[in-house]
C-alpha cells in the first residue's frame, strides 16, 4: 500500500485540534530559532562548548530546523516532514545539551527536567507527524 493510500485511510484529526497543535509547537520553536539568529555567536559558542564539530554549521542548521519547521507548521505545509524534522532535532538536542547523567550534581535536576521535557515534545511531534496538519492547512487543501 502506498504512503498516500495509507494516509487517506487514517481518520483525519479534528481541524481545530490540529491547528492549535501546530501553532503551539511553532510558539515554542520560532522564538528559539529567532533567538539563535539574534545571538548567533552565543549559539555557536554553546555548541562548541559541547565539543560538537562545525559549530557554526550546526547553529545554522538549528536555525533552519526551528524557523523553517515553525513556518511550515504555521502554514500547515509539509507538516509531516516538518514534525519529523523537529522531532529529530529535539531528540538530538536532548542528548547533546540536556545529558543530565554527565553534569555536575547541582545541575542534574534541571537538566533531567529538560531532557524529559524534550522527549515529551518529541512524542507530541510524532503524533502530529502521524495525524497530519488537519483540514485547516495548506496540506489539508491538497487532500480534498
Amino acid at each position: 500500500m502506498s504512503v498516500s493510500a495509507r494516509n487517506a485511510a487514517l481518520p483525519a484529526p479534528h481541524p481545530a485540534a490540529a491547528l492549535v497543535s501546530r501553532l503551539l509547537f511553532a510558539a515554542l520553536f520560532l522564538p528559539s530559532g529567532i533567538g539563535k539568529i539574534q545571538g548567533f555567536e552565543g549559539t555557536v559558542g554553546s555548541i562548541a562548548s559541547k565539543g560538537l564539530p562545525l559549530p557554526a554549521v550546526l547553529a545554522a542548521a538549528a536555525i533552519l530546523f526551528e524557523v523553517g519547521g515553525s513556518l511550515a507548521l504555521i502554514l500547515g505545509v509539509k507538516t509531516r516532514w516538518a514534525a519529523w524534522g523537529l522531532a529529530l532535532f529535539t531528540l538530538i538536542a536532548a542528548f547533546a545539551f540536556h545529558n543530565y547523567w554527565a553534569v555536575a550534581p547541582e545541575l542534574v535536576q534541571a537538566q533531567k527536567i529538560n531532557f524529559y521535557k524534550n522527549l515529551a515534545i518529541v512524542g507530541g511531534l510524532l503524533a502530529l507527524a502521524g495525524g497530519g496538519a488537519g483540514a485547516w492547512s495548506l496540506d489539508g487543501r491538497h487532500r480534498g
